[in-house]
């Protein structure tokens, strides 16, 4: 038996009880239709087929979702925070023993490759591990002395939050909101993103079965314009984290801005990876192809610019060509398959339009620019050279296995061209000089950089992006930051002269 077909008949085993149970809400520990009763498919990009039956919630789940998180919040919140650290490593211990059914069900629902996918099943159980280890501390604060007295700070958890969560790889990027929210003492309703529902049903399974108190994470499924919308104006929410479309987040600040809420957005990104001739090449070639073309490219940190000193351009761009070109586009439950089909075919239309559109501004392609096979959201990994910065390959964000190749001649013009773009996620620059590297990353418009490397996380350190790429921090204490509030009590150490007035 081969390995895809092993796979595929793991696969079928998982989602056996995906298609006879559906993908249900999950509210107050108990699994509920949608009120209305409505429902709709998921379905799968590797043919269309039909995966499960899914609840399609609105105002009224989302109402009953958020009033379970308020009625849990307070024994949550008052709950040890070394009592919620060995519940959290319990949910760790539940996705480590079921990552690869996460994954299988994963690859099926997004499209994305088993061979990433079973390692963001086991990034969730780090995120988890993580933060459950920093509970304890969460509401840790500072003392601060001054003339007369003594001023104490420390955090509490703001309340019940709203996670909604994006398309692709689901599951990881869940747990690294839900994780901190958990671990900071903050009860959760999560909205998944419709096209990739099916993971949020496990995680809440795997969390509950660890301990988790019935209504501390909750999981609405439903559209934006229902669900979605509903749980950004809930006036029970106190803060909306939410991770997809620069367009999107915009929405949601003006859905919540009555309520006054509290947003922390992970959006887009066109992201540049910056070569010059004096790195070291071979390492650049496999970041630049590794962080485009894994994923399926349908990732927010994706380096989809590549920016390449004209004295390499074309011996760069050709090497990065021919390595794409070699790229095997298949089945996700392939294990030599890197790019699988992409979410879903009105996604998968919007990445075939720009293949006309970068032929008409001029770019040319010099490998892939087409559709794979007749069956599913395939495409083949592809890069365009000879373009220019105003092209809107270069501008928009494709998010798919798309590279835009653009040349430039020193360091004032490649500072230029990255930051030509309402983005500011990440950067990613190559080169073995010290002082230029110091210099490019002090004007790089961008959240993240990373220097002679591919994007390398560390959980500790700050995520997130300037511009419309997001507001806020994700990461160690960055991500306290936003789901807990600082207090300060201060204490009179003498007694100071207190005005009388009207004595």
């Amino acid at each position: 038996m081969s390995d895809l077909t092993e796979n595929l008949a793991k696969a079928e085993a998982a989602l056996a009880r995906f298609r006879r149970e559906g993908v249900l809400n999950h509210i107050g520990g108990t699994q509920r239709m949608a009120a209305s009763g409505a429902t709709f498919d998921t379905t799968s990009p590797v043919d269309g087929g039909v995966l499960a039956s899914v609840a399609k919630g609105g105002a009224e789940d989302v109402d009953a979702a958020v009033r379970a998180a308020t009625a849990a919040f307070a024994a949550w919140r008052d709950m040890p925070g070394k009592d919620r650290r060995a519940i959290l490593h319990k949910v760790a211990d539940g996705i480590v023993a079921r990552a690869e059914e996460i994954a299988l069900v994963e690859s099926m629902d997004t499209g994305q490759a088993i061979r990433f996918m079973s390692k963001a099943a086991i990034r969730g159980a780090e995120n988890f591990r993580f933060f459950a280890d920093k509970a304890p501390e969460a509401r840790d604060g500072q003392t601060l002395h001054a003339p007369g007295q003594i001023n104490i700070t420390s955090r509490r958890p703001i309340g019940p939050v709203g996670v909604i969560t994006p398309w692709n790889t689901p599951f990881m990027l869940s747990t690294w909101k839900i994780a901190p929210a958990l671990a900071a003492g903050c009860t959760v309703v999560q909205k998944p993103a419709e096209f990739s529902p099916m993971t949020a049903k496990l995680l809440v399974e795997i969390a509950e079965e660890a301990g988790l108190p019935p209504g501390v994470l909750n999981v609405v499924n439903g559209m934006g314009e229902d669900a979605g919308k509903a749980l950004t104006e809930h006036p029970g929410i106190k803060a909306i984290a939410f991770v997809g479309e620069s367009r999107t987040g915009s929405m949601i600040m003006r859905q919540g801005s009555e309520t006054l809420k509290r947003v922390h957005f992970e959006l887009g990104g066109k992201n540049p990876v910056i070569v010059f001739d004096d790195a070291d090449l071979v390492r650049a070639v496999d970041a630049a192809v590794f962080m485009i073309y894994s994923l399926n490219g349908e990732r927010c940190t994706s380096s989809s610019r590549l920016l390449v000193q004209d004295t390499i351009y074309d011996d760069f761009c050709a090497k990065v060509a021919e390595r794409a070109a070699r790229i095997k586009v298949g089945h996700p439950l392939d294990p030599e398959t890197v790019v699988g089909p992409l979410i879903h075919p009105v996604h998968e239309k919007k990445v075939l339009g720009y293949f006309d559109t970068a032929r008409a501004e001029g770019a040319e392609i010099a490998t892939g620019g087409v559709k794979v096979g007749d069956v599913g959201c395939y495409v083949a990994p592809t890069l365009f050279t000879k373009a220019t910065s105003d092209m809107a390959v270069a501008r928009e964000e494709i998010f798919g296995p798309v590279l835009t190749a653009i040349p430039f001649a020193d360091e004032a013009e490649a500072i230029r061209i990255a930051n030509d773009t309402e983005y500011g996620l990440t950067a990613y620059l190559w080169t073995n000089d010290l002082t230029r590297a110091l210099r490019m990353t002090e004007r790089l418009e961008a959240g993240m950089m990373w220097v002679n490397s591919e994007n390398l996380r560390h959980l500790p350190a700050p995520f997130g992006g300037v511009k419309a790429s997001g507001i806020g921090r994700d990461g160690g204490d960055w991500s306290f930051d936003f789901y807990m509030e600082t207090v300060n009590v201060c204490l009179a150490a003498t007694a100071h002269k207190i005005p009388r007035l009207g004595a």
